[in-house]
């Protein structure tokens, strides 16, 4: 069997005002073809995968270009069309092949390009043939469009919210494409929109027991797969919103019937998947209660995961406002001032001006007098799989009780080594800040069971009726305005 696999992955927030060029993708993971290292990349899992499986079986591996970027703004279309154009030319290098396996994200925008996975699939399908069985793996913040459904055999997206199954649902796809191709399965989808936009957070009920019940349901009455597709409210594109993916095994009207069902199920409980965002000062007041560890705040607005910037003020500004201290903050994204605390050196005090530096959404920039406590050159956190994931050059600064972490490659918060290997304490802090919107949970929730949800302002904001939207069908619960 011979199998071509590559990946081009990025999360658009077509509301951010970073665009995403090549650079960003090479500063996130660039592996032209045959280039891919031995460990997993996020959009490198199928490869690996089938890796593995071509060592027992004898499978012949085609390796094409992987490409992944930190979410952000648009991509350019020349970053896309070029790495687009690659992975073509890599695959018409390959004919013939039997099965692709492609790592991809599933809400890539580009400009001119509304879907990119739709019209990368539609091309990969024209050139592999209509025998060839096409899978690729997505994140469930995914806008699954017709095209994308149409020129693939199977599309998988993670399950879990933070996303700490990659590399199983990557297993599920490369046994499942190769049992297709053997002749096992004859996969057909069925795709219900939910007319809503909302978050599977699996980290606690009803999200935990409703990708319980998917997985449970898969491999029972022909149902091959359920993919529990969330959606990106941040990307205006009429692809937008939350819906249900199933494959049967050659029976249509039980994956239909499937489908409507998971869909009526999450449509029952949409309520209690909303999250409850704080203002600021809301999650000030309850983070000064006494409690059981540090208060831990997910600042979801300005979350690098989400593309937004990760240099937004708005709760740095308030905690010194009211002279609160005993507090960690982090990523925040300042390569200037990274640079600035390089110069001076470790126990430095020195007048610096942080964050605040892309967009009105970012807020002002704090002037402070700061300690320099930890530097490090190409610091590392460790990501949800066990990666590592670079942030770049680091400063550890310390202002009037409030400790923050700067770095020079934007991302957001997974892991607590990001504050600990700069020799941050956070077990003694009152408040913890992060960069993020849930995928720090696997992480920080081994700290403290104290999670807030803040809506601060920001690219990224979860009061997505604030947004203007172009594209997406409107109206798409709770977003009621068109």
């Amino acid at each position: 069997m011979r199998v071509f696999c590559a990946g081009i992955g990025t999360e658009t927030n077509t509301f951010s005002p970073l665009p995403t060029g090549l650079d960003a993708f090479r500063a996130g993971g660039y592996y032209p073809a045959g280039q891919h290292p031995r460990e997993m990349s996020r959009y490198g899992a199928p490869l690996i995968l089938a890796r593995e499986r071509a060592k027992e079986e004898g499978w012949t591996v085609l390796e094409g270009t992987f490409a992944g970027a930190q979410p952000g703004g648009m991509a350019t279309r020349a970053a896309y069309e070029a790495l687009r154009d690659q992975v073509l030319s890599d695959l018409r290098a390959s004919l013939p092949v039997d099965v692709v396996l492609l790592g991809l994200h599933g809400a890539m925008v580009a400009d001119g390009y509304d879907d990119c996975e739709g019209d990368l699939l539609t091309r990969i399908r024209e050139i592999a043939g209509p025998k060839a069985v096409i899978g690729a793996e997505l994140d469930p913040h995914a806008h699954l469009s017709e095209a994308m459904v149409e020129s693939a055999t199977l599309l998988i997206a993670y399950k879990e919210y933070p996303h700490t199954d990659i590399k199983e649902r990557a297993f599920e796809l490369v046994d499942l494409c190769a049992r297709t191709f053997a002749g096992e399965f004859r996969p057909v989808p069925a795709v219900v929109d939910t007319g809503m936009i909302i978050p599977i957070h699996t980290s606690r009920d009803p999200g935990r027991a409703f990708v319980d019940k998917l997985s449970a349901l898969e491999g029972r009455n022909n149902i091959l797969s359920i993919s529990a597709i969330q959606g990106f409210a941040t990307g205006d594109v009429p692809a937008m919103g939350t819906k249900v993916l199933v494959y049967s095994d050659g029976d249509e009207n039980s994956a239909q019937a499937l489908a409507r069902s998971l869909a009526k199920e999450l449509i029952s409980l949409r309520d209690k998947f909303r999250v409850n965002y704080l203002s600021v000062d809301e999650a000030l007041d309850s983070a000064l209660t006494p409690g059981a560890g540090p208060a831990i705040f997910a600042d979801r607005s300005d979350n690098p995961g989400s593309g937004a910037a990760g240099d937004s003020t708005f709760i740095l500004r308030r905690l010194i406002e009211r002279k609160i201290s005993d507090v960690a903050l982090g990523p925040l994204w300042d390569p200037i001032a990274v640079q600035i605390a390089f110069e001076a050196g470790v126990g430095a005090r020195l007048p610096l001006r942080v964050g605040g530096k892309i967009s009105p959404l970012s807020g002002d920039p704090v002037d402070a007098v700061w300690t320099v406590k930890a530097l490090q050159r190409n610091h590392v956190q460790t990501g949800q799989a066990g990666e590592p994931l670079p942030v770049g050059d680091a400063a550890l600064i310390e202002a009037d009780g409030i400790e923050c972490v700067l770095i020079s490659n934007r991302t957001q918060a997974i892991n607590v080594d990001l504050f600990a290997q700069l020799g941050c304490d956070l077990a003694d802090k009152r408040i913890v800040v992060v960069k993020s919107a849930q995928h720090f949970y696997a992480s920080f929730s081994k700290l403290s069971t104290r999670i807030l949800y803040v809506g601060a302002p920001g690219s990224a904001t979860p009061r997505h009726e604030t947004l203007t939207y172009c594209k997406a069908v409107m109206p798409k619960w709770p977003i009621s305005h068109s």
